[in-house]
């Protein structure tokens, strides 16, 4: 791709739904922390591309930062399968061996019928070949943003779990000619 890319990275709303479930892309956001919101759009840039994955969570969470993105798929978060909907807890009383082996590798564990994080992370890097040089927000998902830091640091995927990933929180990186930069990670803004 030629020319440099600033990437505004948001990590979507609170989901409105049962915390500790496995959130299908039709789950709405929690769009109720305005002064966030508010602080969020003041320090996106004005003339940049807008991106989103395609889930209502992101759209949603968009479209509150005043923004209305093109959708892509490459940037949705990592498909958990068969255990989408269910709870965490649920699946450790009843998910047997598969459970437990997924997350005894997290990073190449794929759940039934759904894909790894490296997979995931392979995804991503597909999508960023796309986007074009200058400022552009992507309002995604915390696995989106980790398989980003993955490629920007290139860290091994296990590596790049390691790193929180709030809700409506702004990671910043930048493809430049010589390679990528780190401005910051999972911040606050105020």
């Amino acid at each position: 791709m030629e020319g440099e890319t600033f990437l505004w990275l948001i990590r979507h709303a609170p989901v409105d739904g049962a915390a500790g479930t496995i959130h299908a892309a039709d789950a709405p956001a929690d769009l109720g922390d305005h002064s966030q919101l508010e602080a969020l759009r003041r320090c996106l840039p004005r003339d940049a591309a807008s991106y989103a994955s395609p889930a209502r969570r992101t759209v949603e969470t968009a479209r509150a930062l005043g923004l209305e993105p093109e959708l892509v798929p490459a940037f949705g978060e990592q498909d958990f399968g068969d255990w989408t909907g269910h709870r965490h807890d649920e699946l450790a009383a009843t998910g047997g061996a598969a459970y437990a082996q997924f997350w005894s590798d997290p990073a190449r564990g794929r759940p039934p019928d759904g894909e790894s994080f490296e997979d995931q992370v392979a995804r991503v890097r597909q999508g960023f070949a796309e986007i074009g040089a200058g400022p552009a927000t992507l309002v995604v998902h915390s696995g989106t943003i980790r398989a980003a830091l993955c490629i920007a640091l290139d860290l091994t995927p296990q590596a790049a779990l390691r790193f929180v990933v709030d809700p409506l929180s702004l990671t910043r990186i930048d493809r430049l000619a010589t390679g990528w930069r780190v401005v910051s990670v999972n911040q606050q803004v105020s």
